[in-house]
């Protein structure tokens, strides 16, 4: 895994996030969003010399594992044929906002991350690092065997790749849980115990959607156990799909 490649699709607060420990745990990082690789040279000169830019279908090509770290709504525009063969991290969560939603997954049809599979027909998908915030990933990572490492779910179809993310999320400072399947991956999204709340604790009463999502971005990071997340997601029932914003 040392010598690994993370392609990074999206430089939101989840990309960066991700690529800022991807490179202090020895990764190259090949980074990409829709605006072009000259947006990008800041960042690649504060990251360092393990990262460069790109365009998304060369992130998709080069890299070993791809984190595809952009809205739901966009993983249309994905580069299908450079991401075949691949394995794809997904992070994206279903939010609704006037005006924008998506009938398969309001009815249950589907989870958001098999509606990524299937749109991802030659990759294998993992639903991870998607409910746990950017802050909290830059401060909760710990070495491996200690007593605060905390844990984040995973799921997937494929047990291949759920192993390459496990390993992953391992360098990256983290233990990782396996949910099961892409169909079980809603234990983790929003509105389920699992998701943003364990890692940042009890919020203020009375926080309007968009207010939480301010005071969660901003949220000391706490510790959680992989027994926690296994108890949390067991005790997870199934209720409206995605996040009112």
């Amino acid at each position: 895994m040392s010598q690994t490649t993370l392609g990074i699709i999206g430089t939101g607060m989840v990309g960066v996030a991700v690529a800022r420990r991807a490179v202090d745990a020895g990764l190259h990082v090949v980074l990409s969003n829709s605006r072009g690789p000259e947006t990008l040279a800041d960042l690649v000169a504060e990251l360092g010399d393990r990262v460069r830019a790109a365009t998304p279908a060369d992130a998709a090509r080069a890299g070993d594992l791809i984190l595809a770290a952009v809205p739901l709504a966009a993983h249309v525009r994905l580069p299908r044929a450079e991401l075949a063969g691949k394995t794809v991290i997904d992070p994206m969560n279903y939010a609704l906002y006037p005006g924008f939603s998506i009938p398969q997954l309001d009815t249950d049809e589907l989870t958001s991350s098999e509606l990524v599979q299937r749109c991802l027909a030659g990759s294998r998908v993992v639903k991870a690092l998607h409910s746990i915030g950017p802050k909290q990933l830059l401060e909760l990572f710990r070495p491996a065997g200690a007593a605060d490492r905390t844990a984040i779910p995973l799921s997937g179809d494929d047990p291949t790749a759920k192993k390459e993310v496990t390993d992953l999320l391992d360098l990256l400072g983290f233990d990782a849980v396996d949910l099961g399947t892409l169909a079980e991956s809603w234990r983790s999204e929003p509105n389920t115990p699992l998701y943003a709340l364990p890692y940042v604790g009890q919020p203020p009463s009375g926080l309007a959607p968009l207010e939480f999502v301010a005071w969660a971005q901003q949220a000391a990071g706490v510790p959680v156990s992989a027994g926690r997340i296994e108890e949390l997601a067991a005790a997870a029932v199934r209720g409206p799909a995605g996040f009112r914003m």
